[in-house]
């Protein structure tokens, strides 16, 4: 049965924003355009007709970003996150997502803040080098990455405490972090097909809704490739600040 007219009123902007994310505009605009699905839908519905879609934006995200990303970054941080997923089908049932929600968020803001007020603060000037890779680091910032995108569909802010620090050029950070994502969301339709999520109505709801995620994703990654580092970076930052108050908002509101 097709959704009514009043669904796409909020499931086309909503996929429209989260095509512009998807492209490499940071994840705040992902997060406002879930919880704008849910005001039609049931929060778990609205994830689960939005993952067929992020998985068909994520294959027009590797091809547009192909050339570009840092694969001693996805290499460090991947197993982590596999790990994270598994570890989140197996306790769903048990680890309240808001409680990730808020810690995952209180974490990103002191993050975010202590970025801004180095760069814009009293001590503005100072050179703060690029961080080296860090493996433990890594691993446990991409469990948490991939821990939170299965619970609490907050990976995005775990996985840039790690990557924005190492200061990579804009078009390799948003290659690595769309073939981070990408992986992560393929194998999140296994255990979303095995807790009966994607059934054949929400299917048919995410293939009506598929053609708007093409043009918003190759929007997003256009706005990306025009940034200059001293734009791209602050930006960056400013959109994981306003994620992770949107992450806060969510868990305290459940």
């Amino acid at each position: 049965m097709l959704p009514e007219l009043s669904f796409f009123y909020a499931a086309i902007p909503a996929v429209l924003l989260v095509g512009l994310a998807k492209g490499g505009m940071g994840d705040a605009l992902a997060l406002i355009g879930v919880p704008i699905l849910a005001l039609v839908v049931a929060p778990v519905e609205a994830a689960a007709i939005l993952l067929p879609i992020l998985v068909a934006m994520d294959m027009i995200s590797l091809v547009i970003w192909r050339k570009h990303g840092d694969w001693t970054t996805m290499k460090i941080m991947l197993p982590g996150a596999l790990f994270g997923i598994a570890l989140g089908w197996a306790t769903s049932a048990l680890v309240p997502g808001n409680v990730l929600r808020v810690v995952i968020g209180t974490v990103t803001v002191l993050f975010c803040a202590r970025y801004f007020w180095n760069n814009f603060g009293p001590g503005a000037g100072k050179i703060i080098p690029p961080h080296g890779q860090r493996p433990l680091l890594a691993s446990f910032w991409g469990t948490l990455s991939g821990y939170g995108s299965f619970v609490a569909h907050a990976g995005g802010a775990p996985f840039q405490i790690y990557a924005l620090p190492l200061k990579l050029p804009p078009r390799e950070f948003t290659g690595t972090s769309v073939r981070f994502f990408a992986i992560l969301n393929a194998v999140k339709l296994v255990p979303y097909f095995a807790l009966g999520q994607l059934d054949t109505e929400n299917l048919l709801t995410s293939a009506i809704l598929l053609p708007f995620a093409p043009l918003a994703t190759m929007a997003g990654a256009w706005c990306v490739r025009r940034m200059k580092p001293t734009i791209f970076y602050p930006f960056m930052y400013g959109m994981a600040f306003i994620a992770a108050l949107l992450i806060i908002w969510e868990g305290l509101a459940l």
